[in-house]
């Protein structure tokens, strides 16, 4: 065979090979393979994620329920969530995880361990937990759903506390150094402080496509200004103004993006608690709403998530914002009283 003819043979091969049908390896589904109706029960098949991790640390239970009253630790969270989506039809094998959580590694700790029931996560967050990904990334979500499959959307933004209490600190593995947790947020927090507080800098220059995240978060937690003024702790409300504002920013996608649901589409938001590596991390739950596939919510189920009954509480008439704005999901109307 003469040369040209074999490149040219050559070449006709690698062109047919490329219109031929792409030998696409699917997605193994999770080994737990949770479905309603296992006879395994949901809890024991989440255990065995956290076996190997923290056990609950009942000295530090208590310093993260002070701070964060009604904050449920990671395998507590997992263990509920899962659980409940399984009556509902959710599996290993039919769902796509999709998360918006803050770049910092620690943040990830959540994203593993539901990572371990559903598989990888569609990652739509960026700085601070906010859903940076906009229409366009939860468009693009929303169709890698299993055909008549659904979805799981774990969202909000995080705080650490550090072991001996200290809110906005954590420790890392590796670093000597206790550090700031979350950065972008406490960055974003002294730059509205400067603002009320009339020490910040006269600048023309208002956003930087080098640093836009960071220049986003802090225009959207302008609002707060007040709020995080008079607070009684800044570091535990800032996480809470952050929510809010995620929260909006969320809904405000889902309800654009409504049309790509198949299914249904569960929503929990909430504020994630980083801790030092020998401790569970800690989630507040504040939504955990089911939708249907035109985008309705079709049913509240945080009640199922998080106690209701709290003692010694008084009316909303006797809080004032301040409290209120600090409360988890079942304080909003009530508060406990001093």
């Amino acid at each position: 065979m003469k040369l040209s003819s074999a490149i040219l043979l050559i070449g006709s091969l690698a062109s047919a090979s490329a219109f031929a049908p792409a030998r696409v390896a699917t997605r193994a589904p999770s080994s737990l393979n949770i479905v309603p109706g296992d006879k395994q029960d949901v809890a024991d098949k989440v255990k065995e994620i956290f076996a190997k991790g923290p056990k609950v640390d009942a000295a530090f239970d208590k310093i993260v329920q002070e701070r964060f009253p009604g904050a449920i630790n990671n395998q507590d969270l997992v263990t509920k969530t899962v659980d409940i989506l399984a009556g509902k039809g959710y599996s290993g094998s039919n769902t796509l995880l999709a998360t918006s959580l803050c770049c910092d590694e620690l943040a990830r700790q959540l994203e593993d361990d539901f990572n371990q029931v559903y598989g990888n996560n569609f990652n739509l967050g960026g700085l601070s937990g906010f859903p940076f990904a906009g229409n366009t990334g939860f468009g693009a979500m929303a169709a890698h759903i299993p055909d008549d499959g659904y979805c799981l959307v774990v969202y909000g933004p995080h705080v650490g506390i550090a072991a001996d209490g200290t809110v906005g600190k954590v420790e890392r593995s590796g670093i000597a150094l206790v550090d700031t947790c979350c950065g972008s947020a406490v960055a974003a927090s002294n730059y509205l402080k400067g603002i009320t507080d009339g020490g910040a800098v006269i600048t023309t220059k208002i956003q930087e496509f080098t640093d836009f995240q960071q220049g986003a978060v802090q225009e959207l937690i302008l609002p707060h200004g007040k709020r995080l003024a008079d607070a009684k702790d800044r570091m535990i409300e800032l996480p809470y103004a952050l929510y809010d504002s995620q929260d909006m920013l969320m809904r405000e996608i889902v309800k654009k993006g409504s049309l790509g649901i198949k299914k249904g589409l569960a929503l929990l938001g909430g504020i994630q608690i980083n801790t030092g590596p020998n401790t569970l991390d800690y989630f507040v739950p504040m939504r955990f709403d089911y939708m249907n596939y035109r985008g309705d919510v079709a049913e509240e189920m945080l009640p199922q998530l998080v106690p209701q009954v709290i003692p010694h509480l008084k009316n909303e008439e006797e809080t004032n914002s301040s409290e209120k704005s600090r409360a988890p999901w079942f304080l909003r109307k009530f508060v406990k009283s001093s």
